[in-house]
């Protein structure tokens, strides 16, 4: 690191990093358990019942953690870069 160059931080990158690397830990959760993590998901963001997630791994409380509209907004501008 130079110390004669000034470092952007960006919150909402950390944010986005944070929602995606959870999502990540979730599904491989959910796959170990023998759900399908993308069904279990969608229920959970369309209802908000945390009972759709699996507490293995304490994946439930981790997902609970972060806001609902975080991880949709997540999803979709992920969706959309890829187009």
């Amino acid at each position: 690191m130079d110390n004669n160059s000034t470092n952007i931080f960006d919150a909402k990158d950390i944010n986005n990093t944070l929602v995606s690397d959870t999502l990540n830990e979730a599904v491989e959760s959910l796959e170990e358990r023998g759900y399908n993590s993308i069904n279990q998901l969608v229920g959970y963001l369309i209802s908000g019942d945390p009972g759709y997630i699996s507490n293995y791994k304490e994946t439930r409380k981790k997902l609970s953690k972060i806001d609902r509209t975080d991880i949709i907004e997540v999803l979709l501008r992920s969706y959309l870069s890829r187009k």
